[in-house]
């Protein structure tokens, strides 16, 4: 191991001279799309100036889009981050976790039991998927130093962070569920002046819930375990685990203070957990009233949002606990906040100066309807490193492979699996989202990466043959 730790620091510090943090990147893509398609697109009758006003104005619009791709998305993406870790912070959850580390009783059982739990529920939110995970792992290492015993932490903070691998597939998946939502797609295509006949909407069954992703998803869940529990066996438990302070213990019940007024109602458990189930029910009801393609389509991302509310109420029982679980939360998205428009800004000058269909022939001029898919996943991965947000990624490259999947008659829904299949694996060479994890375990991005490494060869040969053999 130590050439292979040698070997990844060198990697880290590769990857830190060459990328700078994620807004920044954000910025130099904006300018670097401004200079192609300057270069590119402009008119002969047109003045290099006059041109490079006209796509800086493009750019400045696309910055508060409000159409159902601009700011309305980033906003739902801000939502189901922050209440993924709002509910991985309830008490519920925590004594989960408690429950799961019982049987946490060395490395190899310890990354099966992590990896299994992230990934599950990771598939159900990304954000609670990726805090739980990071969680999960951080009690371990907490119970292993305790006992004075060693463990392989790099490895078990590995196992935390594969829920990234998966949750682009799950329900809270940006390009699957947004293009769920009816209306969605044609309006998106029309904002960007193609004039290719679109499908209203994609229905789950094509998407999440279609033979390829249950596929896919099934074989993530048997081989990345059973991976992990072969790397255990080849590597020592010689990591030393960090001292911790005692940060995530469940919530203690609030002492009976003597409230006056409606202060009452912030620390009423009867008004928490009965506001909550409200929103449940309601969401339920609403869910059984769905009318469309699909029966499963009313999951979207508001539909999610919303029952991730009603839930995140009912188990922190009072509206002060689930404010002081969303203090903590509400730094997570920042990135988003910050970073979304300017992908939005891009996309419009991609959208004003023709690049998009640029692009697209440029893909169809060398792909089929039946490679395309390998193109895409292969083009994800790789956009992944630029645009570490799925959101973001799907708001940039979304409309190019709609546009190239329609020209060329390739499976559009397969397409957007491709994409999300591409996203999600290059995370594990991403550092951008492992920064929460980090945080929360105190490991650093050399103990994970010779592992995520590996996680990653594997997650390609799962993603290549499926998308080969569907």
């Amino acid at each position: 191991m130590d050439k292979t730790s040698q070997t990844s620091n060198k990697a880290i510090e590769i990857f830190k001279r060459i990328l700078p943090s994620p807004f920044t990147i954000a910025i130099l893509l904006s300018i670097v799309t401004i200079i192609i398609a300057q270069i590119l697109t402009k008119p002969a009758d047109t003045s290099h100036t006059s041109y490079l006003l006209k796509l800086i104005t493009s750019w400045e619009d696309g910055l508060w889009d409000s159409s159902p791709g601009g700011l309305y998305f980033a906003f739902q993406m801000m939502l189901i981050l922050v209440l993924g870790h709002v509910l991985a912070l309830t008490p519920f959850i925590n004594r989960l976790i408690q429950q799961l580390i019982k049987y946490c009783t060395n490395t190899s059982n310890s990354v099966i039991i992590i990896s299994l739990g992230a990934m599950i529920i990771g598939l159900i939110n990304w954000g609670m998927g990726l805090i739980f995970g990071a969680i999960l792992a951080r009690k371990v290492g907490e119970k292993f130093a305790k006992e004075n015993r060693p463990i392989n932490y790099g490895l078990v903070g590995a196992a935390a962070y594969v829920a990234m691998m998966v949750w682009h597939g799950g329900l809270s998946g940006s390009a699957t569920t947004k293009s769920m939502e009816e209306g969605y797609i044609p309006e998106m295509m029309r904002n960007i002046g193609s004039t290719s006949t679109f499908p209203d909407s994609i229905p789950f069954n094509e998407t999440i819930g279609s033979s390829l992703n249950i596929t896919v998803t099934i074989a993530c869940l048997i081989i990345i375990p059973l991976f992990l529990y072969f790397l255990s066996k080849k590597t020592k438990n010689t990591e030393k685990v960090p001292h911790f302070k005692e940060q995530f213990e469940e919530d203690k019940a609030i002492k009976t203070i003597k409230r006056k007024g409606a202060e009452k109602l912030d620390y009423s458990r009867a008004f928490g957990i009965g506001l909550g189930s409200l929103f449940v029910i309601y969401g339920i009801y609403k869910a059984t009233q769905y009318e469309g393609e699909s029966t499963l389509g009313f999951i979207q991302l508001n539909f999610i949002n919303f029952m991730f509310l009603g839930l995140g109420l009912t188990l922190h029982q009072t509206i002060t606990n689930f404010g002081n679980a969303l203090q903590k939360a509400i730094g997570d998205v920042s990135g988003i906040l910050i970073q979304f428009p300017f992908y939005f800004g891009i996309l419009a000058i991609m959208n004003s100066s023709g690049l998009i269909n640029l692009f697209s022939d440029s893909i169809t001029s060398i792909a089929s309807a039946e490679s395309l898919p390998i193109y895409t996943f292969i083009s994800a991965s790789i956009v992944n490193f630029f645009v570490p947000s799925g959101g973001g990624q799907w708001a940039v490259q979304g409309p190019i492979i709609l546009e190239t999947a329609q020209q060329l008659g390739s499976n559009i829904p397969k397409n957007i699996l491709a994409m999300a299949y591409g996203d999600q694996l290059s995370n594990m060479l991403q550092p951008f989202w492992a920064l929460p994890l980090l945080g929360i375990t105190k490991l650093k991005p050399q103990q994970l990466l010779p592992y995520t490494f590996l996680l990653c060869m594997v997650g390609l040969i799962i993603f290549i043959v499926a998308l080969v053999i569907f």
